[in-house]
């Protein structure tokens, strides 16, 4: 049975939705999109990867293992350890003994070589196989960069892999900005971090001489909006990623702004600012001053684009409780789509359109929750002391967020979770952490 023929099968066994595209299913990588439920993991095989020359020796076993923590990490993958093989890799040839990776019940085979220069180049070669029609999948790949750059090469293999065997999109080539958090839980000290999505190559993007929170990346990931206390109270920066050179934006009058997000166009800035008491959305094109889009009196704040720029979510307070609304991004009459019981907050819309998720409070505890855009079929995936803060990976199938435990001594962490409330993870980093946003696709 063919790796598509068997998750369909575990799919209809456990009576789980799925559509696949039928021009793919016969002809071309899975295209499964699962939406609850558990499905058994496709057993892989990652062999070390064949080294073509001795400086290539030195990444091999290296680029095989992110490969396979990317893939057993997503939860849909099972990596079958190089001690159950009983053939070994030694050549990357397009010819496979499938015969002995059938005995062990590897479904997918992924081989590789790589190879490096004096100079510092590392060129990565890759194919997929599907064991068990005895076919590869698609043509082989090959990869170039620099040797600082082997795990982002290996990220770029998995995303590919990834890709073929379900037919989503990719999300592991890529960051994510945070707040990195030290200190005592009464005197945090805080200042913005960039990190590869498993929490590899931390770098630290300010000092922590003032309290930073809610960094959003632009569209093409080169630049970050974020809300600083340095003067006292909070003011939006933006941030250059390459320089770390930073900007403030300008403010309407004497304001108070945070919770700023970038629109689909990568240059208008949508952001809430808090001036005689009331707290509004605001919107700031290039070349021109802030435009006030709500006028409720209430707190109107941590707005949203919709992928296609042409509606904003937001939360406000207006009806009694923090809930979801829905508007027009140019402003106008919001309509409410939260309606279940509890607080609602920190929308933020799916890269892929579909799904709105959210932080929410109920009878004493957060969950992190999806729902359709009109406010229907509402999951709540997971419940802890406090959750908040979901951010979407590129592909819009998995979400990060920030858990805090409790108690005096309660320390943030990091979080992701895919958007069927399955493979509940925390993001390995030293030390604290709290306010994800996940980059695009890096280029």
């Amino acid at each position: 049975m063919t790796p598509i023929r068997a998750l369909l099968a575990a799919l209809t066994l456990l009576g789980l939705p799925f559509t696949v595209a039928p021009s793919l299913a016969q002809d071309g990588p899975l295209r499964i999109d699962i939406t609850e439920g558990v499905i058994e993991p496709l057993p892989f095989a990652v062999p070390d990867f064949v080294a073509e020359d001795p400086a290539g020796g030195e990444y091999a076993a290296r680029l095989s293992q992110v490969i396979a923590d990317d893939l057993a990490g997503t939860g849909l993958f099972r990596q079958i350890g190089s001690d159950a093989f009983i053939t070994q890799i030694t050549s990357f040839s397009p010819s496979v003994d499938y015969a002995s990776w059938k005995a062990i019940n590897a479904q997918a085979l992924i081989t590789g070589a790589v190879s490096a220069t004096a100079d510092g180049r590392l060129t990565v070669k890759f194919r997929v196989f599907d064991v068990f029609s005895e076919a590869q999948l698609g043509e082989g790949l090959q990869f170039g960069g620099t040797t600082t750059a082997w795990r982002r090469m290996a990220h770029k293999v998995a995303d590919a892999v990834y890709s073929r065997i379900t037919g989503e999109g990719a999300y592991f080539d890529s960051r994510v900005v945070f707040v990195s958090e030290t200190g005592p839980k009464d005197d945090r000290r805080k200042r913005l971090a960039i990190m590869d999505y498993d929490g590899a190559n931390v770098q630290f993007l300010t000092g922590d001489g003032s309290i930073v929170l809610a960094p959003r990346f632009s569209p093409t990931g080169d630049r970050i909006l974020y809300t600083s206390y340095e003067t006292g109270f909070p003011q939006i920066y933006q941030l250059d990623v390459g320089s770390v050179q930073r900007v403030p934006l300008p403010v309407p009058g004497d304001s108070m702004t945070f919770a700023p997000r970038y629109a689909p166009d990568g240059q208008t800035v949508v952001f809430s600012a808090a001036s005689g008491g009331n707290t509004d959305i605001y919107r700031l094109r290039p070349g021109g001053t802030p435009e006030r889009l709500t006028t409720s009196p209430s707190i109107e704040t941590a707005p949203s684009y919709s992928p296609d720029g042409a509606q904003l979510v937001f939360e406000s307070d207006r009806s009694g409780t923090p809930q979801l609304y829905i508007m027009p991004a140019n402003g106008g009459e919001p309509r409410r789509i939260s309606f279940g019981d509890g607080r609602y907050g920190t929308p933020v819309w799916s890269p892929r359109g579909d799904l709105i998720a959210f932080t929410k409070q109920n009878a004493g505890r957060f969950h992190i929750g999806v729902m359709r855009t009109d406010g229907s079929e509402e999951r709540l995936l997971t419940a802890s002391f406090l959750d908040e803060g979901p951010t979407w990976a590129p592909n819009g199938r998995v979400l990060m967020f920030m858990r805090e435990s409790s108690g005096a001594g309660g320390q943030s962490s990091l979080y992701t979770v895919d958007i069927s409330g399955r493979n509940l993870k925390k993001v390995p980093l030293d030390g604290a952490a709290s306010d994800p946003a996940w980059s695009p696709l890096l280029k």
